[in-house]
């Protein structure tokens, strides 16, 4: 980098030129974040709740502000900035749109207090596993306010990773997200071991991850003496090295990749984290970090190894193979809701490796839409899962669903509704997702892997049903679960998924504009 300021002047350092128009999203959320550990560090503790939810909540609307209005006037072919660190184009700005605005419904069911006394972070456990303390008594102990800057960082790295122009930049970017979610993870009270469990795993499986992510980055480094993916893409293309170093460190890289965004058979945190982990932040985690892990996928094979597709292709084909079946088929086995959902974002995972290794407009338009279907869709899926609750706290054995339709039928006809978009039914975003990606997939010249994939989805399209019959067409049990009455923020949170679902999936042709509105830049 030296070498790079001095060139033009010797005796003179030059700092890079930033935009900082462009990248004051990022600076927003991540200044937030920053000034949330200060109200921890300061502000009085019973204030702190009220202070982390107006600080987030207006960060994340003031950076969703000023990206439209970077929109409206932004560059048709995008930008670079901070020495082509950060590559600020149409896939960034869609992807963070959409971070943004997951992050909202997010940050709602994190600081909801009335769906559990306290919050599902409340400072203090039961007296005794299986029991709550008197509201009052927990009400006065406080909610462990941290998970607000948490969200916020992590948010921060999400945005960073999808516009990461190069691999070590795609790296730091990474951690920042994981970190704060290994430690939200473990942060619930009421069901403390297995949140710890949880948090445990996800932490030594993701530190492996990271390994191979950052190996595969010094192969790359070796083979193409440069991290920019536009450089690696130029020493592809024009180079009679060895291809050993090249492939062996995209697989690396890929393994990484792939691991973050819950693709079989790197899926093996998944079920148990899902599960464990306190379900606002799995929510969060199910629509955030699969939509910027599958940015980053997009924009490493797009932007740096385009050329050698042919080459790489068809060991991505058995991959979203392996992750369709293994989500369709294990997922059917699952008799907790939790882990159910988990396997069935595997198989999305697949439908999703479908559409980026279309390598076409069309690939990159329909994988970007399906991403924000998706995430509004499992958003609202997680927020209703919350509201089912028996004396040991949420209730996720399907057994305990027996009925719900009974007990509570607009609860069960939204979980419904919600459930029949994750199937794909038509009206629904989720049918139009399918429907854009596999398109795009047959345009290419997939169809065997569109035919497995339709199957795989016909598998699926079962155990979401089996839930539906389950609320309507079994008797509740004298002893079954009650459904909590929401607060305001998780009815805003599922009313918001709610609602998008339905419009994507009854207009959808303003937002997979917006998805096609342009490529990468590098």
């Amino acid at each position: 980098m030296l070498e790079v300021f001095l060139a033009q002047d010797p005796g003179k350092i030059t700092a890079p030129a930033i935009d900082y128009m462009a990248i004051l999203p990022i600076l927003i959320v991540l200044g937030a974040a920053c000034a949330g550990v200060l109200v921890e560090a300061f502000w009085p503790k019973h204030q702190r709740w009220i202070a982390q939810v107006t600080l987030s909540l207006l960060a994340i609307g003031f950076a969703g502000l000023f990206l439209v209005i970077y929109v409206s006037d932004s560059p048709a072919r995008g930008l670079t900035t901070l020495s082509g660190a950060l590559s600020v184009d149409k896939p960034a700005l869609f992807l963070w749109g959409t971070l943004l605005a997951l992050a909202v419904g997010a940050v709602l069911l994190i600081g909801d207090r009335s769906v559990e006394p306290g919050g599902a972070f409340v400072a203090q456990a039961a007296i005794r596993p299986g029991t709550f303390q008197d509201r009052a008594q927990v009400g006065s102990t406080g909610m462990q306010t941290e998970v607000f800057p948490l969200t916020l960082f992590a948010l921060g790295g999400m945005m960073v990773f999808t516009a990461a122009n190069d691999l070590l930049t795609m790296f730091i970017a990474l951690e920042v997200l994981s970190l704060p979610l290994y430690l939200m993870c473990g942060l619930a009270r009421r069901r403390r071991l297995i949140s710890q469990e949880a948090a445990v795993k996800y932490f030594l499986l993701g530190a492996f991850s990271s390994a191979f992510f950052l190996y595969g980055l010094a192969l790359l480094y070796g083979y193409a003496n440069s991290v920019k993916l536009a450089d690696i893409a130029n020493a592809t293309a024009g180079t009679n090295r060895s291809d050993t170093l090249l492939f062996a460190g995209l697989g690396l890289l890929m393994v990484g990749l792939l691991f973050k965004g819950s693709v079989g058979p790197f899926h093996t945190w998944t079920p148990d984290v899902y599960q464990g982990a306190p379900t606002p932040i799995t929510a969060f985690m199910a629509a955030c970090t699969k939509v910027a892990a599958f940015g980053g996928i997009l924009r490493v094979l797009t932007v740096g190894f385009e050329s050698t597709s042919w080459e790489w292709r068809g060991v991505l084909w058995g991959v979203a193979i392996a992750s369709m079946v293994l989500g369709a088929v294990l997922g059917l086995t699952q008799t907790d809701v939790k882990r159910m959902i988990a396997y069935s974002s595997i198989a999305h995972a697949g439908f999703l490796l479908v559409g980026s290794i279309a390598m076409t407009e069309e690939g990159l338009s329909g994988t970007l839409f399906y991403l924000l279907a998706y995430g509004f869709t499992t958003l609202a899926a997680f927020g209703v899962v919350s509201l089912v609750r028996d004396s040991n706290g949420e209730a996720t054995h399907l057994s305990a669903w027996a009925g719900l339709a009974k007990r509570s039928p607009l609860v069960a006809g939204v979980f419904t509704f919600l459930l029949l978009a994750l199937a794909g039914i038509p009206l629904t975003s989720g049918f139009i997702g399918k429907f854009v990606v596999f398109e795009a997939a047959l345009t290419d010249g997939m169809a065997p892997l569109v035919v497995i994939a339709l199957v795989a989805s016909a598998v699926a399209a079962f155990f979401y049903l089996r839930v539906v019959v389950l609320m309507y067409f079994s008797e509740p049990s004298s002893e079954g679960p009650t459904v909590t009455v929401p607060g305001t923020f998780t009815t805003v949170a599922i009313t918001l998924g709610v609602i998008v679902t339905l419009v994507l999936g009854v207009i959808p042709a303003f937002a997979l504009n917006w998805a096609g509105a342009g490529g990468f830049a590098s």
